[in-house]
């Protein structure tokens, strides 16, 4: 229904094509029927056939290391090696669990709204943490009914946003394998935005609702373990996606393209230290585009690409600062902006100030002087002509601590540090 899949849908049907268990390849080769109806259903089939055809080569080298494992090991000893990690993982999990205070925290936020409906005080997510014996228990019961709009989640979602909260207590060098969940129960109800039933949009589910996930779930820990919890981060991917057809004169003109990219915020400031600024935080692994990039593979013009000064919420150590992103269209085309914390902000602790607001522009004259500029909501789409900019300032991270009880000797520091370990 919109180009990137991400605009404000009512039902899953109008997210894009659905694709079963299906084989696109036997014995060794590729199902041209399957293929073809694939790629029938994009708007970019050259790409997403290269994308295929290259996740294609990287099951074959998996599958060419794997028979390189059970020639070297032997299948006993390679199974025994893999149960080992596992439960080396469920191990490392119980004795943090272990080592936690007694007793329940229980924490809520909130996204803005759906984008199809809005909501006068947001969408709740509410979660109490409960350990006891080397265990824990993880109950989102009392967060909002599933919505009319794409934010919400499946349950394999906010399993792994709390797969990612619970990996974040390990040391980094820790592996990441299932075994770390097994003493840990999730509970969410079905029919919620954390455990959506069809036939609910869920696009905004996995690159937004995971992101409040992570925040209550850290907000509660933050009563237990409060000197290792930092603010809330940005809490948001800001996914912009365009399309259209390309103007430019070139070999390949008059193709369409689509355009999808997450764009930066600010991290949370920590007991330890400021948080950075223009970083991918939690629930997401995008880096930038370069300009250079950018600029070639689409009919844009970057106008501007900066750190938001003065996004990142005071405190004692301050929230880093979101980025400022200002994209001229070249051509007629398609906006599309799911984001959040454009009305609820990251939140500050133990007397740190709220990180500023995200905010999305759109410009519709060349000149930016003397255009006339909308403010866009979190989640919708626009068509747009050419010589439309689109500026996204994204938000700040919380702060930490009050800022009165800084000392003035003390030098600024940069680095949160717990950042995102590659969930």
């Amino acid at each position: 229904m919109h180009p990137g899949s991400m605009g404000p849908c009512r039902e899953i049907a109008q997210e894009g094509i659905r694709i079963p268990p299906v084989k696109l390849v036997h014995a060794g080769k590729m199902d041209a029927q399957v293929m073809a109806i694939l790629l029938a259903n994009v708007r970019t089939p050259r790409e997403r056939e290269g994308d295929l055809t290259a996740q294609l080569g990287a099951c074959r080298t998996g599958i060419a290391r794997m028979r390189e494992l059970m020639e070297r090991f032997g299948p006993p000893r390679l199974s025994h090696g893999v149960n080992a990690m596992l439960e080396g993982s469920e191990r490392l999990m119980r004795g943090v669990l272990a080592g936690l205070p007694e007793g329940q925290w229980s924490a809520e936020d909130f996204l803005d709204d759906d984008g199809v409906h809005p909501a006068p005080i947001g969408i709740r997510v509410c979660v109490r943490i409960d350990p006891k014996r080397k265990r824990a228990v993880v109950d989102f019961t009392g967060t909002d009914k599933q919505v009319a709009g794409n934010i919400n989640a499946v349950y394999a979602i906010t399993w792994s946003a709390v797969f990612y909260v619970f990996r974040c207590l390990l040391p980094a060098e820790a592996v990441a394998t299932a075994g770390l969940m097994r003493p840990v129960r999730v509970i969410a109800q079905e029919g919620t935005v954390v455990n959506a039933m069809a036939p609910a949009a869920v696009a905004g589910g996995n690159v937004e609702t995971s992101q409040r996930i992570v925040d209550t779930l850290l907000r509660a820990l933050s009563h237990a373990i409060p000197e290792r919890i930092p603010a809330a981060s940005a809490g948001t991917m800001n996914n912009l996606t365009i399309g259209g057809i390309d103007p430019r004169p070139r070999a390949d003109d008059g193709n369409p393209y689509t355009y999808y990219e997450t764009i930066a915020g600010g991290l949370g400031g920590s007991p330890q230290s400021g948080g950075a600024s223009g970083h991918h935080a939690h629930m997401t692994n995008s880096l930038n585009t370069p300009v250079e990039a950018l600029e070639y593979a689409y009919p844009f013009r970057v106008v501007r690409y900066a750190l938001r000064k003065g996004s990142g919420g005071e405190g004692l150590h301050r929230g880093g600062d979101g980025v400022m992103r200002e994209i001229e269209l070249l051509g007629d085309a398609q906006v599309t902006i799911l984001a959040d914390r454009r009305t609820t902000r990251p939140w500050g602790l133990r007397g740190g100030e709220d990180g500023a607001a995200g905010r999305t522009i759109l410009s519709r004259e060349r000149r930016i002087e003397n255009s006339e500029e909308e403010t866009l909501p979190g989640k919708c789409t626009r068509e747009v002509p050419a010589g439309t900019r689109l500026r996204i300032e994204s938000p700040g991270g919380g702060g930490w601590g009050e800022k009165s009880k800084k000392s003035a000797a003390e030098p600024p520091k940069s680095v949160n540090r717990l950042k995102n370990q590659g969930a």
